[in-house]
């Protein structure tokens, strides 16, 4: 398959009018495949309502079909078509943080999109991104669009447009490069069917932030407990894993340099994850910064990018260091225990 390639500047006015997005769109109508950016990472689109385009996403990203997609809309108005209530909890949040990073689960009106696209749950998932290219892809198209994150499964996820041609290049039908995206790690998902809300996926939108708005908002317990059955998409198989084994470090940078030095002189290539506050300190075949940690959105922005320059090395082993869990932290040690596979190294 040839992958078509539209560069857009996502500042000009009037986008959906441009010749590109109507192309991706033309594609999304005849039940291809397409990648766009969103303000998280750059997502695999495909048409919701019908199962030919959500095979399509399925095959693409390798991902396995019990995993439910989420929902890409750009008007709340479509919702009535799939939705079958509107909690007014979910109203609230929907009128404070959309368009943006926050992914809102509702009970599902059936017979309008795709069973696959739901992985024949009772409920769907359902937001609407922030990002001007995102959404002239929408509402050109005019369709539900079910968007998981477009990178093959289980790998980090992307955050510009080489990050999904170097995963999915000759297996999609198109990829928009709107310019790399901003939040770095996927929306945070919410259920609102329940009483009291849950937290399915720590994301762009906190905690903190949900319970200003609704009040008290639980987390779900597979976040903290591996043998806990996730509720989420994309929570339910391993994530974000580079290719070499990652390891966290509940320890000190002394004592992640000691680890370093136990390896090399083992003859292994060693990296270190760590932030601009102590890049200078580590002594390591490659080492990145992912922003600073007096600024966890920072490293929230660049931990996929992170995580994809260490296969770039060659390396063998990763070394990171861990993270406060509050605010976007909590995101952050999400993403990063599912790509180490839960290992802690306590020293």
């Amino acid at each position: 398959m040839i992958t078509n390639y539209w560069s857009v500047d996502k500042f000009v006015d009037n986008l959906e009018n441009y010749p590109q997005i109507q192309q991706a769109a033309d594609f999304l109508s005849k039940n291809e495949v397409v990648a766009f950016p969103t303000e998280t990472v750059y997502g695999l689109g495909g048409n919701a309502k019908e199962d030919q385009a959500v095979n399509k996403i399925y095959e693409a990203k390798g991902r396995p079909s019990d995993n439910p997609l989420i929902i890409h809309i750009a008007e709340q108005s479509q919702l009535t078509d799939f939705v079958e209530e509107i909690s007014p909890k979910a109203q609230y949040l929907m009128d404070r943080f959309w368009p943006g990073p926050l992914t809102i689960i509702f009970p599902l009106k059936k017979g309008f999109l795709s069973n696959k696209a739901t992985a024949g749950l009772e409920t769907v998932a359902v937001r609407m991104p922030d990002h001007p290219v995102a959404m002239a892809v929408l509402k050109q198209s005019g369709l539900p669009i079910a968007a998981p994150s477009a990178n093959r499964s289980g790998k980090p996820s992307p955050t510009t447009a080489l990050h999904v041609k170097e995963d999915l290049d000759g297996r999609i039908a198109g990829i928009v490069d709107g310019g790399p995206t901003g939040v770095g790690v996927e929306s945070t998902v919410i259920d609102c069917t329940t009483a009291i809300p849950v937290i399915l996926r720590p994301g762009g939108v906190t905690k903190e932030q949900l319970e200003e708005v609704i009040g008290e908002v639980h987390v779900d317990p597979a976040l903290a407990d591996e043998k806990e059955a996730p509720k989420s998409p994309g929570m339910k198989y391993r994530h974000y894993a580079p290719d070499a084994p990652l390891y966290l470090v509940d320890g000190t940078r002394e004592a992640i340099q000691r680890l370093v030095n136990e390896q090399r002189r083992e003859g292994r290539k060693v990296g270190v994850l760590t932030t601009k506050e102590n890049e200078a300190y580590y002594d390591a075949d490659f080492v990145f910064a992912c922003g600073e940690r007096g600024r966890l959105e920072t490293v929230a922005s660049s931990i996929y990018e992170a995580l994809r320059s260490f296969n770039k090395q060659d390396i063998e082993l990763i070394y990171s260091e861990m993270f406060s869990n509050e605010g976007v932290g909590n995101a952050i040690m999400n993403r990063l225990m599912k790509a180490a596979g839960q290992r802690v190294l306590k020293v």
